[in-house]
This record gives C-alpha cells, structure tokens and sequence, in this order.
C-alpha cells in the first residue's frame, strides 16, 4: 500500500477513536484514543510502518508545544508566585522517583534502561513519546505513558469522588 494511503489511515483510525474516547469525559482523552486508535492498527499488523513526511514531526511537536503553552496565562504566573516552592518539590521529587523506578525497573524487569527511564519520567504522553522517538523508542515510552494515563485518569477522578465528601479534598 501506498505511503501515504497508509498515513491516511493510522490517521483516520487514531481522530475516530479520539473522538470517540470524547464520549468518555476522561480528562486527555482525544490524546489516549488517538493513541490507542493508531496503536491497535499498527499492532494488527495489516498495515506497514507508517513513513512521516520530512518535517512532520518537527511541525507536530511545535503544534504540540503550542498547544501547552497557550495554557499558560498571567494567571499561571500569578498563581506560580505562590506555588513556585512546591512546584519544585514536586517536580525535584518526580524526576528523582522517575530515575529510581526507571533504573530499578529496568534491572528487575530486564527492560531497556533508556526505555525505562523514558517511561518512568514524569512527563505528558505526548511530550514523552517525542523524545523517545528521538531516541528510537517512542512506540515502547508511549506504550508504558499510556497505561500510566489511562490508569491516573481513571482512578483519581474516582478518589476525588470519594475523598470530598470526607472534607480531604475540596471539589
């Protein structure tokens, strides 16, 4: 089959499931179904590797990059302001828990270190997938960020719903 009738339909497979995962109400689930949509065609094996066009990913990434960025307001600033400590505890104490993991995980469970490590970072799906593309295993960091998702998304809204009404959280 053609290149680009291939790319057409790991496309066409990931924006259907994408959409559909809409239907969920599962915070990033465009994102989780598209990768779940274009996973499952690839895994079948009827379809070859798909080939980017030069320059795809590096267009998809700036896009990607956009998209978190125009999160970003003066409002994140103002509120950073006040949570900048405990943005860096957090994130110190993730990536460090990310090496260890990554690094125990790969010697207890025989996996790549790199993929491991990868895979245990603390980083969006999307984001993490990238860089281990760049690296030559974006499909095994993507796969590990997508069961790490799709299981955060589906058990902390559950945890809020219970903990609320115990005054632990406030929703």
């Amino acid at each position: 089959m053609h290149s680009l009738a291939t790319l057409l339909i790991y496309l066409i497979g990931g924006t259907a499931i994408g959409l559909l995962m809409l239907l969920t109400g599962i915070p990033a689930a465009p994102i989780a179904g598209a990768l779940l949509g274009a996973g499952l065609l690839s895994m079948s094996g009827h379809f070859e590797p798909v080939q980017w066009p030069p320059g795809t990913k590096t267009v998809l990434q700036i896009g990607i990059g956009t998209v978190i960025g125009t999160g970003l307001t003066k409002e994140s600033l103002v509120q950073l302001q006040n949570l900048w400590q405990p943005a860096i505890l957090i994130t110190t104490t993730l990536v460090l828990t990310g090496i260890v993991i990554g690094l125990w995980s790969s010697r207890l469970l025989g996996i790549d270190p790199l993929i491991a490590l990868l895979g245990a970072a603390p980083g969006g799906i999307s984001g993490m997938s990238l860089v281990g593309a760049e690296f030559g295993v974006g499909a095994a960091v993507a796969a590990l960020h997508a069961v790490r998702l799709i299981t955060v998304l589906l058990i902390l809204p559950i945890l809020v719903k219970l903990l609320a009404p115990l005054g632990l959280i406030n929703s």
